[in-house]
């Protein structure tokens, strides 16, 4: 039922349904219901109402009250009332029942336990007769507002709930838009403003239907929201011409924007159509909703800005690029886990040593800036350790001494491996790490047999395995982030890997490349991988 219906004094139109069996009752109460403004339906009998409700149920055009007979000759006008009020669609139209019997207070107390809101003993003066269908329909009114309220209370409380689990400022942009086009029931956008040229923009589904806005678009309404904040930096509210902001954002016509603003200086701006606040109670749940989005925005970019200065770190330790070997090919990849997920431990090295190449691919356990620290810490001691003694079982022991010292609640998984170039021989020492992966230039590629535990732990770890790689034949070694997948076994996911790479090209740098290609997307962990092949010319010993 329309709140823009119910009240006939302000010279709105309300539809009122006369059930009556005597005609000229009908035609009397109609008389001095039309006089009033309203829209009249008289029907003679309860099947005919019921039948009239019908057609109107499925047009959407419900009668905004009706005035029922008590004495109707297929079913009182209780049992209509009944009938009515059981059915949901119908149960929100105020039921006055009215009668000529002299029974009058028996007849009301049966019309108020039937659900009726009202009873009139006719004949009745036309003042009455009006004053009765106001109240009826200013009541119908504040129970639909307060409904409406509740829903609309009960969809702030699930859109901060959504707002407050999005993990990264887009995703924040993107929750608080959808919940304002819920509450107001209009397209809606979120400008999220971290700094003097940081924006996250959010579109609902419906404002994203009228034609997505380009980015001059974004620029204009950006520049716009940062004008009001600056020029009215304590108002939380203020209403744009719509010949001001770009149509492509909950466009055309005037717009409102909420703002909130953290004492940080982040700022969240709630975008809606002054349109949407007709007729509704909608400005303070989109209040609440925007101060809801602030304060989870404001962790959300400390954490971005963070992460930020953590990759900045990490990478900056990472090898750019690796030293030229004589003898061995190497290539490797680094691709840090998406914005939503936090930093990780993944690290990589390859050095020259008097014995040979020395490679090593290893992840810290865990997920934050201490792992990444203590992912530092064993890259500076895998250096500073092969100086003395690059044989990959000594280094192992050093590093998991080291572990155990300085941080005994961290763990990780190392593989190193030792490539003379002279001779083709390799020795490999596994400690917890996904094994390399042998491809021959002729030949199935296979898995090194090679393992032990992890870093960390203070257990014996094996002596290292020994092959010999012909020239031209590659090897491989993978974090478990390229291929590890959620409910899928590691066996599994190692067989497609060594599937994907027995047919990738033969260069390292193109089997880095397929490798990435292949498995490489929208990964939650960080992902590393180096591969070297024994150059074609060198004739190792036998």
């Amino acid at each position: 039922m329309s709140a823009t219906a119910l009240d006939p004094r302000a010279g709105e139109r309300s539809t009122v349904l006369v059930v009556d069996d005597t005609a000229a009752n009908r035609f009397a109460l109609s008389a001095v219901l039309r006089r009033a403004g309203h829209v009249v339906v008289p029907v003679a009998s309860a099947g005919e109402a019921l039948l009239e409700l019908d057609v109107r149920l499925r047009a959407g055009c419900l009668p905004d009250v009706a005035l029922v007979d008590v004495g109707l000759p297929d079913l009182s006008g209780f049992e209509l009332c009944r009938r009515v009020k059981a059915l949901p669609s119908l149960a929100g139209i105020p039921v006055v029942h009215f009668s000529a019997r002299p029974s009058a207070s028996l007849d009301r107390c049966q019309g108020l336990d039937a659900g009726g809101e009202a009873y009139l003993t006719v004949p009745a003066e036309p003042e009455e007769i009006r004053a009765v269908v106001r109240a009826a329909l200013r009541g119908a009114r504040e129970l639909t507002d307060a409904q409406d309220q509740f829903t609309r209370l009960a969809l702030l409380s699930e859109a901060v709930v959504e707002v407050q689990g999005a993990r990264c400022l887009a995703e924040l942009a993107a929750a608080a838009a959808d919940a304002a086009d819920r509450l107001t029931g209009h397209p809606a956008a979120v400008f999220v403003l971290g700094g003097d040229s940081d924006v996250q923009v959010g579109l609902s589904r419906q404002a994203t239907r009228t034609g997505p806005p380009g980015a001059r678009d974004e620029e204009r309404a950006a520049a716009l929201v940062r004008r009001v904040l600056c020029a009215r930096g304590g108002i939380r509210s203020v209403v744009l011409p719509g010949a001001l902001w770009p149509a492509g954002y909950v466009g055309p016509g005037d717009v409102r924007l909420v703002l909130a603003r953290s004492r940080d200086g982040l700022s969240v701006c709630l975008v809606t159509p002054v349109r949407a606040d007709a007729g509704r109670r909608i400005g303070p749940l989109v209040t609440q909703l925007a101060r809801a989005a602030v304060l989870a925005a404001e962790p959300l970019l400390r954490y971005e800005q963070e992460r930020h200065v953590a990759l900045t770190l990490q990478r900056s330790f990472l090898p750019a690029q690796l030293p030229r070997m004589p003898g061995v090919e190497v290539a490797f990849r680094y691709e840090p886990a998406s914005q939503q997920a936090e930093i990780g431990g993944d690290f990589y090295a390859a050095l020259p040593t008097p014995a040979g190449v020395l490679a090593g691919i290893g992840d810290v356990v865990g997920h934050s800036l201490d792992a990444a620290t203590v992912m530092v810490e064993i890259r500076h001691a895998l250096r500073a350790y092969s100086i003395e003694d690059p044989r990959p079982g000594r280094l192992v022991e050093r590093i998991d001494r080291m572990l155990q010292h300085y941080h005994p609640d961290t763990t990780a998984t190392l593989c190193l491996v030792l490539v003379d170039p002279a001779t083709g021989r390799v020795q490999v020492a596994n400690a917890g790490h996904i094994p390399p992966l042998i491809l021959p230039e002729r030949g199935t590629p296979r898995y090194a047999e090679a393992a032990g535990p992890l870093l960390g732990l203070g257990l014996a770890h094996p002596e290292p395995a020994e092959l010999v790689l012909a020239p031209g034949d590659r090897l491989l070694m993978v974090t478990d982030g390229l291929i590890e997948t959620r409910g899928t076994d590691l066996a599994v996911s190692m067989e497609q890997l060594r599937g994907a790479a027995a047919v990738a090209p033969a260069g390292p740098d193109a089997l880095c490349d397929t490798l990435m290609s292949c498995f490489g997307r929208d990964r939650a962990d960080d992902i590393a991988l180096l591969a070297l092949r024994l150059s074609p010319g060198v004739s190792p010993a036998a």
